[in-house]
């Protein structure tokens, strides 16, 4: 989700010296709430759809028939409701090539990441599910009688998913959530509307609940303001900018709702003199240029000791070269656009014509929102080190020693992921332990899994997702105790 004002500020009245001005020229009306979003192909920029912007008033509706949906799901034997989230992945699996291909026109994906994300919320979903009936309570010894605790569903949850990786993300919330009884409002980028209302679509075919997981498309400030705002929603499922996400942590605590955060990331990956640099160089393109850079996790700040950095940059700029721009329906393409014209300003904004560029790829000619991958020779200071870019760019910086390693990596107000190569096993784990990052991968830049927990340190989230435990974070602990008439 891109950086949004705050809708309710207030604009500033007309000064008196100004005011004769303004009624000779009256200032055009303030833009309203847009009725429609319009739906671009980030590889050629043309129009595809036009899709209905949600209002408060839908949002209210919205939530209304979640709440009632909630209760009869809640009522369901955990058994039923198992039964129903595995017809649902079902239903995605049957519908894998649809789903990829229209990853592929909003979203400008490559077509075979696009199967693997669709094929990621059926196994979400299918994951979640196997949870349903293991989400017990406890029985607690105690004097007088017998106490117990239930896991109970929260109510309506709100989910709101971001447009770099529009299905899975979504799903991350939403399988969760609805297998530990509750309701989920989905609302999606502006940008990526598309698969989450196929989603919608295919959960009422495989059976699930009329009003039970909704997608309401709409702008930040105004569908996604309604639903952090309302009474009626119990929890808030965001994922995207550390700014917003401020401001929906802030607007959570006036209705203390519970906030699941995951935002920004301005990962390391982090290259020793003993590490294999064949597989270390080879794989590093794909760790920044997966999802053209778009990626919350992307290893983005390369640290490679020194006495290895010539070796490594010279086994990295074929490995660059070799990572391949082009049409995203092309199953040999491995890198797509980037979402938007926008996006891809912002990403200029990082990289200055003068900046010490050590390789640069190719993009097709033409229409598109195209962006090269960049690698740069990182200096200190330099907003491409610390900041997110959100973009095909990685800067290369040395480091000394272990303890220079760490430091560098821990130098920034992120902490979500990142990677070290090492073949000294005590290091890896003495690295691991000290580097600051919520999910870390040694000689590998694997460290998303559906089975295992993600979230960040620092400002990079709050709470953690998927996982074992993930259906207990939309749950809350209720404690009773029953007496037998014992002395306590």
């Amino acid at each position: 989700m891109p950086d949004l004002p705050d809708p309710t500020e207030a604009a500033t009245a007309a000064t008196a010296t100004t005011a004769a001005t303004a009624a000779a020229h009256p200032p055009p009306p303030p833009a309203g709430p847009r009725e429609q979003l319009t739906v671009h192909d980030p590889a050629t920029g043309r129009e595809l759809t036009t899709v209905r912007a949600a209002l408060p008033e839908d949002v209210d509706r919205a939530v209304a028939r979640a709440a009632e949906a909630q209760r009869g799901w809640a009522a369901l034997a955990p058994a039923d409701r198992a039964r129903l989230l595995r017809r649902f992945a079902g239903a995605v699996d049957a519908h894998i090539e649809e789903l990829a291909q229209l990853e592929v026109r909003e979203a400008g994906h490559p077509v075979g990441n696009a199967r693997w994300e669709a094929g990621n919320v059926r196994d979400l979903l299918e994951y979640a599910a196997g949870g349903v009936e293991r989400l017990t309570g406890a029985q607690i010894p105690v004097a007088g009688g017998v106490n117990l605790t239930f896991a109970e569903p929260l109510g309506v949850v709100a989910v709101i998913a971001p447009w770099n990786f529009p299905m899975p993300i979504a799903a991350w919330g939403t399988a969760p959530a609805l297998a530990a009884g509750n309701a989920v409002v989905l609302k999606p980028a502006e940008t990526t509307p598309l698969t989450a209302l196929r989603l919608a679509e295919l959960a009422l075919e495989a059976g699930l609940p009329e009003g039970l997981f909704q997608v309401l498309p709409g702008e930040g400030p105004v569908a996604g303001t309604a639903l952090v705002d309302h009474p009626g929603v119990a929890k808030v499922v965001f994922t995207g900018s550390t700014a917003v996400g401020k401001q929906i942590m802030a607007r959570c605590a006036a209705t203390v709702k519970r906030v699941t955060l995951e935002l920004g990331g301005k990962s390391p990956n982090i290259v020793f003199a003993d590490a294999d640099l064949e597989a270390a160089a080879a794989s590093a393109p794909g760790s920044f240029l997966d999802n053209t850079g778009q990626d919350c996790c992307a290893r983005s700040r390369i640290l490679v000791q020194r006495d290895v950095l010539d070796r490594f940059l010279e086994l990295l700029e074929p490995a660059v070269h070799a990572f391949t721009a082009g049409d995203p329906a092309d199953e040999a393409t491995a890198m797509g656009p980037l979402i938007s014209a926008a996006q891809r300003a912002r990403v200029r904004g990082y990289v200055s014509e003068d900046a010490p560029a050590l390789i640069r790829g190719r993009v097709p000619d033409g229409p598109g929102y195209w962006y090269p991958a960049t690698v740069l020779e990182g200096r200190p200071g330099d907003r491409a080190a610390v900041e997110e870019v959100f973009g095909p760019v990685a800067v290369v910086l040395p480091f000394a020693d272990e303890d220079e390693a760490v430091r560098l990596a821990n130098d920034t107000a992120y902490g979500l992921s990142g990677s070290l190569w090492t073949r000294d096993g005590a290091r890896a784990l003495r690295v691991s332990r000290a580097v600051a990052a919520g999910n870390l991968s040694v000689n590998s830049h694997s460290s998303v899994r559906y089975s295992t927990p993600f979230g960040g340190f620092k400002q990079s989230g709050l709470g953690r997702e998927l996982g074992p435990d993930a259906l207990a974070a939309f749950t809350e602990t209720k404690n009773v105790f029953i007496s037998t008439g014992e002395q306590q």
